[in-house]
């Protein structure tokens, strides 16, 4: 009864996902020998899944000013600071990623155990009472041997250099700024998309407008593609859908 309501949940969850997966592979039919469409340009701030940041601030301090003075600190031009400050403005993020990660780990472990317990005379008896069985020169004898050998290899390499422009999305409270780039490149048949988002202080922008990423908080930088390319690299869905459910 058990297995038969396995069956059932699975064949249920096997037909919902062919209709997802003909769904998806009627929406492919339809787009054939056409170029993935370009995502439009719009504000982040009104995506679903947008959120502000909320971080833990110290007391905000007020900014004094000079009246007699046209210099403003912090400024990198005469009359007026170029980089970005305040919610819209726009600066250059310069991605440079370089990961390279290198680790070998052995684990060896053995372990033996013998147990032999031997009776030749229990007091005095010969045979087992009423059975008239002999009583046995060994009552109790176990070996085991255990071995555990286990070993783990990592060799990573990641190399990403390009730049991509971000907008300012949100100013906290101490002045940090909030941003959020999205670079969109088609090639033929085949999309490469690049997000940059984060937290960043003003005094790390550069006199250009640029900021390097190692210096975003909070980094979040994804560099993917889909296209036609893609969906060659990435195995069916049903075979993703069994490598999922099957336990062997």
């Amino acid at each position: 009864m058990i297995m038969s309501k396995v069956l059932v949940r699975a064949g249920t969850v096997a037909l919902a996902a062919s209709l997802l997966g003909g769904c998806a592979a009627i929406d492919k039919i339809s787009n054939i020998t056409q170029a993935p469409p370009l995502s439009p340009v719009n504000n982040p701030t009104t995506q679903p899944n947008y959120r502000p940041v909320s971080m833990p601030m110290p007391e905000p301090i007020p900014v004094a000013y000079s009246p007699n003075s046209l210099w403003r600190s912090g400024s990198r031009a005469f009359f007026k600071d170029q980089r970005a400050h305040q919610v819209g403005d726009i600066l250059t993020i310069k991605v440079k990623i370089a990961d390279k990660a290198q680790l070998d780990n052995e684990t060896k472990r053995d372990r033996s155990a013998n147990e032999d317990s031997g009776i030749t005379n229990l007091f005095g008896l010969t045979k087992i009472p009423f059975t008239k069985q002999a009583i046995p020169n060994r009552l109790l004898t176990t070996d085991s041997t255990t071995t555990n050998d286990g070993k783990g290899n990592i060799n990573r390499q990641e190399i990403l250099q390009t730049n991509v422009a971000a907008v300012v999305t949100q100013v906290l409270p101490n002045g940090n700024l909030v941003i959020e780039g999205k670079q969109e490149v088609r090639v033929n048949f085949e999309m490469r998309e690049l997000l940059v988002a984060g937290i960043v202080r003003p005094e790390d922008i550069e006199a250009d407008n640029t900021l390097d990423s190692q210096k975003i908080a909070q980094a979040r930088i994804s560099y993917g593609g889909r296209g036609q390319i893609t969906d060659i690299q990435q195995p069916r869905w049903g075979q993703q859908f069994f490598e999922h459910i099957l336990p062997f």
